[in-house]
């Protein structure tokens, strides 16, 4: 059976069966996913052209909606904003009052209305139309006042909503939400939007932390406790010392990183240590780390090599700096 039949056997089924909970949240994530399945067999026939139009847009996306579609057009401005598109919720009795002032003629305007005639979306309707701003709708009525004036049209599926009394909107707001995710999605990929793009947008919380880069959270250079090849085990110890990291790393006369001594270096050498240079105890070919590195994937290599720090080197093998694991764990990068 289609996505389109199972929609439609799904959304026919208006009345909730008495039951349990369960039994209800069973039926209605049964009967929005199927429309999102139904949305996805059927993507509006503007969607490509919308997602050009958004990316060629001089200015900024601004998002319109009253009620619940007011929440989903915050939502969907908030997503676009934090994925690489300047993106802003404007409420409609605000633009009449004033906050038309934000929608400039290089912005680009997305409307919604699930019914396509809010009356409170005539203001911004006559503006975009007065400085030729274009509007995309997104409503469930082709033929409606918004989609008639709208430059593009992304149609929604006219299907039932979730609720017994089919009023309360919920697959609607569900259908919505999933088409500016999917805008969202589009233009990322169009812009060629990496993971560092991403960071920039979310410096905070978990996701901040995630995406922090070796660079971002390493000790720099002045630090870095470092000594020649030549260097006697004695001075060796004192440096290693003073920097409090338990390593120290060994370099060439050109300054480049050939090995790194820890404490499990100087107790296998410990009966002879003093009579031994840094070049003699070192452990060779030490495992680095470039600046962009991600730091949680430079904690999951000190982890799997079990080490306690690691040497941040250039693309010559010179040192830049050093991270420790407990770098990472107190910014909260797991």
């Amino acid at each position: 059976m289609s996505h389109v039949a199972k929609a439609e056997q799904v959304l026919n089924e208006k009345h909730v069966e008495a039951g349990s909970s369960i039994d209800v949240a069973t039926r209605v994530l049964a009967m929005e996913g199927e429309a999102l399945l139904y949305m996805a067999s059927d993507v509006p026939p503007d969607f490509s052209r919308a997602v050009d139009l958004i990316l060629g847009v001089a200015g900024r996306v601004m998002l319109a909606g009253i009620g619940k579609s007011g929440h989903v057009a915050r939502k969907i401005a908030a997503t676009l904003a934090s994925t690489g598109t300047p993106a802003h919720f404007v409420h409609p009795a605000e633009a009449s009052h004033g906050d038309l002032g934000m929608i400039r003629p290089k912005d680009l305007c997305i409307l919604i209305s699930n019914s396509g005639e809010t009356t409170e979306l005539g203001d911004l309707i006559a503006h975009c139309k007065r400085f030729s701003i274009p509007i995309i709708g997104i409503s469930r009525k082709p033929e409606s006042t918004l989609m008639k004036a709208a430059t593009l049209r992304l149609t929604l599926p006219d299907l039932p909503e979730a609720c017994a009394i089919g009023m309360a909107p919920t697959t609607s707001t569900i259908l919505t939400m999933g088409l500016g995710d999917a805008l969202a999605v589009a233009l990322m990929e169009k812009r060629r939007f990496m993971p560092e793009h991403f960071r920039t947008y979310h410096p905070g919380g978990k996701l901040g932390a995630r995406l922090s880069t070796v660079s971002q959270l390493m000790h720099e250079r002045a630090i870095v406790p470092v000594v020649g090849e030549e260097t006697p085990m004695a001075d060796a110890i004192v440096e290693m010392s003073a920097r409090g990291f338990g390593v120290v790393g060994v370099a060439d006369d050109e300054g480049r990183l050939v090995g790194v001594i820890s404490d499990g270096d100087l107790r296998r050498n410990i009966n002879h240590l003093m009579s031994l240079t840094a070049g003699q105890v070192c452990t060779r070919s030490p495992i680095t780390a470039p600046p962009d590195l991600f730091a949680a994937e430079a904690l999951s290599l000190m982890n799997t090599c079990e080490i306690g720090a690691l040497f941040v080197v250039d693309d010559e093998g010179r040192p830049l700096g050093i991270l420790h694991l407990q770098d990472c764990l107190r910014a909260g990068v797991s």
